[in-house]
């Protein structure tokens, strides 16, 4: 599969774009588990074009990343536009647009999926947004603004039209949120489809090496992406690729495995956002890594209200000790 020049070779598992989680030093360990290409979390258009200093601060990438994009929403046109050109300063692979996020702060004002009330308007951004940039551009939608404006095959034809060098469709509607079962059957229509000639990548309720072995067999998608299901399990990405390469399932990460994984990803954390920071931002991912384990409870509690990054990585080897 390519994106542009871009070779993401056969398959490829995408990270997707998830705010306060994809940060840099989660990307870190996603990329060493597997994931083929990855993206920033999203980014507002009105932080950038403000010099907010949390937006640029997303922008900030790494060689080691690549191929990486950077996301970014917004509901005023010219303001996307130039958010778009500060983000590509930045040297994404790809500038990808969010018409997909449904939190209602972002919605209501017509960004995120809020655009699919206004298809003719998601089209003529695009469009414009493709024409104002260099690198190649990407789009994240769903399946239409609620179940009585199912849009996307012909949402898509036209966003290809635009311009655009890939697309990845959400199985959800924007007012279904996150509910329910995602619907892949019509992300498999888009691809079906003799006129669509770019990628598509599935996204939705990918958490298992055999719900992607399906995604890609019965749907026939180029890439899938993983968003929720990789949080507290970045070795998804592991598991899954083992799978689709051998049709073999990987036993579970022991408890040493994973203390070595949060110890590094902390160490990274650390080193990208300085002490404090770096701490605060590792506790959702620590209380993540070692769901299931009997009687964790106190130690639990530890790990999100410590502040000394040593008395941490202490806890941590206290863990592998009495669990591993």
């Amino acid at each position: 599969m390519k994106i542009a020049t871009i070779d993401l070779g056969k398959e490829p598992l995408f990270l997707a774009p998830m705010e306060d989680v994809t940060d840099a030093s989660f990307r870190f360990v996603c990329k060493e588990y597997g994931a083929d290409m990855m993206y920033t979390e999203f980014v507002s258009a009105d932080g950038l074009i403000r010099d907010a200093y949390k937006s640029r601060d997303k922008l900030l990438i790494s060689d080691s990343e690549r191929p990486i994009g950077i996301q970014i929403y917004g509901h005023v046109p010219d303001v996307l536009l130039q958010a778009a050109r500060i983000a590509e300063e930045a040297a994404p692979d790809v500038i990808d647009i969010n018409f997909g996020c449904p939190k209602h702060k972002i919605a209501r004002r017509g960004a995120g999926c809020g655009w699919l009330r206004d298809p003719e308007g998601m089209v003529d951004i695009t469009r414009r947004l493709v024409q104002s940039v260099k690198v190649p551009v990407t789009v994240k939608t769903r399946l239409g603004w609620d179940h009585e404006s199912v849009i996307i095959e012909d949402l898509a034809e036209a966003l290809q039209d635009a311009g655009i060098a890939a697309l990845t469709i959400h199985g959800r509607t924007g007012t279904q949120m996150y509910k329910g079962e995602a619907d892949w059957a019509p992300i498999g229509a888009v691809k079906a489809n003799p006129r669509m000639h770019i990628p598509v990548i599935g996204n939705g309720d990918i958490c298992t090496p055999l719900q992607a072995r399906e995604a890609f067999d019965r749907y026939g998608v180029d890439g899938i992406m993983i968003g929720r299901a990789s949080f507290g399990h970045p070795w998804l990405f592991r598991e899954i690729r083992h799978y689709l390469q051998t049709g073999e399932l990987l036993p579970p990460m022991g408890v040493s495995e994973r203390v070595a994984l949060a110890k590094r990803h902390l160490a990274r954390s650390l080193e990208v956002k300085g002490e404090r920071v770096g701490v605060l931002e590792m506790r959702r991912h620590l209380n993540s890594y070692f769901k299931g384990l009997s009687d964790f409870k106190p130690v639990r509690l530890q790990l999100v209200t410590e502040n000394d990054p040593q008395a941490l990585f202490g806890i941590l080897d206290t863990i592998a000790e009495k669990w591993g």
